[in-house]
């Protein structure tokens, strides 16, 4: 299959470090089984998107040191591994998506926690941007969205965002309509977020794994909006 050079696929991906990943999932899943489990959704990722349609595929480390999970999963796909630059979520997704459309051609960036997210949508992206829509967005039940493209830099999409809470969705179109941006937005899908998403994931992703027992009255951890 030949690839399009201009057409980027970025794939944003936590090293799996205890703690940092999926803690909203902690009243139900130990640390050690929230880092398995980031792990195999975010293997299950490369390998429904990676090399699966015309697009150069990239992923994207955070912390930018990476792990050594990652740097295997860049070599068992043959694409590279590059590290996220900036403060916030906001910033390190605007450095991205504009560093990739400085080469030409649209972008799509992509989060590891989408179960039901295939190549089918990617495409799609592809597409509405092809067919000239400025940005293109997958929303998600939780009002958050899961999927980002652009044909061209939207710096404000980036900015004061109020990441990890059901209005990044609404404010984002609030900014869209602001720039005079056109944009399509794909079929609604869910992300893993919280406990109750669990049994609606595929039991293989769960194999192995010890749910924990309620705890009544246990103190939420710090939330992370870039993952959990």
């Amino acid at each position: 299959m030949r690839k399009a050079p201009s057409a980027r696929l970025l794939v944003f991906a936590k090293a799996p470090v205890p703690g940092r990943v999926f803690r909203r999932l902690a009243p139900a899943l130990g640390a050690g089984d929230r880092v398995r489990l980031h792990m195999r959704l975010t293997a299950a990722t490369l390998e429904r998107l990676a090399g699966a349609g015309p697009w150069r595929t990239r992923l994207y480390a955070a912390p930018p040191a990476g792990a050594p999970f990652l740097r295997a999963c860049a070599r068992r796909h043959r694409i590279p591994l590059r590290p996220q630059h900036g403060r916030d979520l906001g910033e390190r997704m605007r450095h991205t998506l504009e560093e990739a459309l400085a080469g030409g051609g649209p972008a799509v960036l992509v989060g590891t926690d989408l179960p039901e997210r295939g190549p089918e949508s990617v495409a799609a992206a592809f597409r509405a941007l092809a067919e000239g829509a400025d940005a293109v967005l997958q929303p998600t039940e939780d009002g958050g969205y899961g999927l980002i493209g652009l044909a061209r830099p939207l710096p404000e999409l980036f900015r004061a965002i109020p990441w990890g809470t059901e209005r990044v969705a609404a404010v984002s179109r609030e900014r869209l309509r602001a720039a005079g941006a056109e944009w399509r937005e794909l079929p609604a899908t869910w992300d893993v977020d919280r406990p109750e998403d669990l049994a609606r994931l595929d039991p293989a992703l769960l194999r192995g794994l010890t749910p924990l027992a309620p705890q009544q009255g246990q103190p939420p951890e710090a939330l992370d909006p870039t993952n959990g």
